[in-house]
């Protein structure tokens, strides 16, 4: 994973910049209460207070709309893992370390792992510029021998799969202390042994990981 921006679109006016901005917090909201097919266009430019044709200035429908507040959310989260990763070498436990951040990010922000998981965000494309640091990295892991060789089509659909999984349960659930670390470890064991990492140190990494969080 990578914290890279996913748009190259030309810069806003700045009241162009304004309205978006507008239209953005607003779906924020909205789908923190419910998913998107839920929620009328009205709905969305009422509660930022702009014209409803505003809206098709910036997105072309409402599944543009919930990816485009998605990524803002994945952004964030994105450049929590860089900074979690800093300087880690492994990449087994770089890989760990998406699934830790991903964690911690739904035990401190429901709301915003809430809108995250219901965006419809491209978020699981191998092709998606905020996986590439996670393609990547599986990419080491295969060079490397660490993982099964089926980890090359299926690895990143696969553990993303398992973040988002995790996330939401988190997000249900609320566990704290030890059975948010039991839930972490887990996971982060059937994981790695599920890429094909050996046992032993899919149970170190885990170990690990969860010690701090």
């Amino acid at each position: 994973m990578t914290s890279h921006s996913t748009s190259s679109s030309p810069a806003l006016s700045p009241r162009a910049a304004r309205t978006r901005a507008a239209l953005i917090a607003a779906g924020f909201e909205l789908l923190a209460e419910k998913p998107i097919d839920a929620i009328p266009i009205d709905d969305v430019v009422a509660r930022a207070c702009v014209a409803k044709g505003s809206f098709f200035n910036h997105f072309l429908d409402k599944a543009a709309f919930a990816s485009a507040i998605g990524d803002e959310v994945r952004l964030e989260l994105e450049a929590r893992i860089t900074a979690a990763n800093a300087g880690v070498a492994d990449p087994l436990a770089r890989i760990a370390g998406g699934m830790r951040t991903g964690a911690l990010f739904a035990l401190a922000e429901p709301k915003r792992t809430i809108v995250l998981l219901r965006s419809h965000a491209s978020s699981t494309l191998s092709s998606h510029p905020l996986n590439r640091g996670l393609v990547e990295d599986m990419a080491a892991a295969l060079a490397a021998g660490l993982v099964r060789e089926e980890a090359h089509s299926g690895g990143v659909l696969y553990w993303l799969g398992l973040c988002q999984i995790l996330m939401a349960n988190l997000v249900e659930q609320r566990p704290a202390g030890d059975a948010a670390r039991a839930a972490l470890g887990t996971m982060l064991v059937l994981g790695l042994t599920g890429l094909g990492a050996a046992p032993e140190r899919a149970k170190a990494i885990a170990g690990e990981a969860c010690a701090s969080l």
